[in-house]
């Protein structure tokens, strides 16, 4: 064991100072919180919304794992770069996008989620491979758990202040009192403030891409690739190895127990909780929660990020990964049984379990899955893992709209008249009754995959790292 460094060495080290900035102006996006209504204010219909959601996670799933073979085969650098690049892509074609013309808009949307995917999937996994990668070459690999601790914290930061600007500069009738306080008759209604938080998040995009751009590749695979890639030809040659490469990780997670046990463990929890946040607004109303504090609560989410990275870290080091799955599966199922009940406004305490049981699953995945792979494949892994995700994000999503037109049908067919509103509550308040039962069995799933696989105690290897 090595002893720690001081914060102040840590991340003076360019990379890791550098990741943590570019996660910083990549997810601080002032348009969040307004989301779909934007999308409806320029002009689209809520189909053509679904049908662009849609692209967007398809394209994330398509370049998801062939972008991490890239970035391990001819740079992480060089991904994160073109993240970046697309990030100012997507939002410039926004803020140039024409209404009046539902085609034309339609087409400049369609670009902006292609571009979007694209960049999702570029920068996974790239950006956290070159930083690990950093650390590792420097003998630090065992200090990754706090530059995620700073990562997560900074980016919730950053979360937070774009949540509230964004909504903020959004509201037209706020916009036009702040002007007023600062004595300026400039017209603030809706056609003016639409792009706003497009504005300034093309702002933030120029900035991630600065950020991006004084990234430096690191270790042997950048000498290799900086030698290889001098010819056209090499750099063929790097190509097909990407997708060759893309093949090896797939075997090697699916032929390494412990890879395949942890990626399963992450999207137990991250399927289910991801959807149950998907449907907060509707949860919200349910619990006689105001429309006006949903931008709110969302900022006080965010604000665990800053808290929660600590304990994860002591959770990691200090303890059994077989402990810290169960405190992990406690918290969900506390969480989702809690939201059964609908208590008005205390109905807020599961979904913060729920939040916070996310938030550190995805903090020791990172931490358990890079202490496990090789260099020459992390990319690749940790976008097998975005793959995985999503596609059972996807299955999930696929799974609760049947069941939504099972419970709509039965209760429809038992009793006539019911309003729309009715109709639509009654489901899903029924709806949300079957996702700890879900989790639960998912859950026993995955323990009867664990004890198969993990015969050879190989959880030893990953802690506790520290006395």
């Amino acid at each position: 064991m090595t002893d720690r460094v001081s914060d102040r060495e840590l991340f003076s080290i360019p990379n890791v100072r550098l990741f943590i900035y570019f996660r910083l102006f990549f997810n601080a996006r002032f348009y969040y919180p307004i989301f779909t209504v934007l999308f409806l204010d320029f002009g689209l219909s809520l189909e053509q919304f679904a049908l662009l959601n849609v692209v967007w996670a398809a394209v994330i799933v398509l370049l998801e794992v062939p972008s991490g073979a890239l970035a391990d085969t001819m740079g992480r650098r060089n991904l994160v770069v073109l993240s970046a690049a697309l990030m100012v892509t997507e939002m410039l074609l926004l803020c140039l996008a024409p209404r009046g013309n539902p085609s034309v808009l339609f087409a400049f949307f369609l670009a902006n989620r292609i571009c979007s995917g694209t960049a999702e999937a570029a920068a996974s996994g790239a950006d956290e491979a070159l930083a690990f990668d950093t650390l590792q070459e420097r003998g630090l690999a065992d200090e990754w758990d706090r530059v995620l601790d700073r990562q997560i914290r900074v980016r919730s930061v950053g979360y937070i202040f774009a949540m509230s600007i964004g909504a903020a500069v959004y509201d037209p009738r706020l916009m036009h009192t702040v002007l007023g306080w600062l004595g300026w008759r400039l017209p603030a209604d809706q056609s003016v403030t639409l792009r706003l938080p497009i504005y300034l998040t093309l702002v933030i995009a120029v900035l991630a891409l600065l950020t991006a751009l004084k990234m430096k590749e690191v270790g042997p695979a950048a000498r290799m690739r900086e030698a290889e890639c001098g010819a056209v030809a090499a750099c063929g040659r790097s190509m097909r190895e990407a997708f060759s490469l893309t093949f090896r990780a797939g075997a090697w997670i699916l032929q390494t127990p412990l890879a395949l046990v942890l990626i399963t463990a992450g999207l137990l929890f991250d399927n289910i909780i991801r959807m149950v946040l998907t449907l907060n607004s509707q949860y919200y109303r349910l619990i006689q929660l105001p429309e006006a504090s949903f931008g709110l609560i969302g900022s006080a989410l965010a604000l665990l990020g800053v808290f929660l990275p600590r304990l994860a870290s002591k959770l990691v080091t200090g303890r059994r990964p077989a402990f810290n799955m169960a405190l992990l599966s406690v918290l969900t199922v506390a969480g989702l049984a809690g939201m059964t009940f609908f208590w008005p406004i205390v109905g807020l305490l599961p979904v913060v379990l729920l939040y916070s049981a996310m938030l550190m699953a995805g903090f020791m995945l990172s931490y358990y899955l890079n202490r496990i792979t090789e260099s020459h494949q992390r990319a690749t892994v940790l976008s097998f893992k975005g793959l995985f995700f999503n596609l059972a994000y996807g299955l999930a999503g696929l799974l609760y709209s049947l069941l939504i037109a099972f419970l709509r049908a039965d209760l429809t067919a038992g009793e006539t008249g019911l309003a729309g509103d009715v109709v639509r509550d009654t489901v899903f308040r029924q709806s949300i009754g079957w996702f700890p039962g879900y989790f639960l069995v998912t859950l026993v799933l995955w323990f009867v995959l664990a004890r198969w696989r993990l015969r050879g105690g190989e959880t030893r290897v990953l802690g506790p790292q520290r006395p």
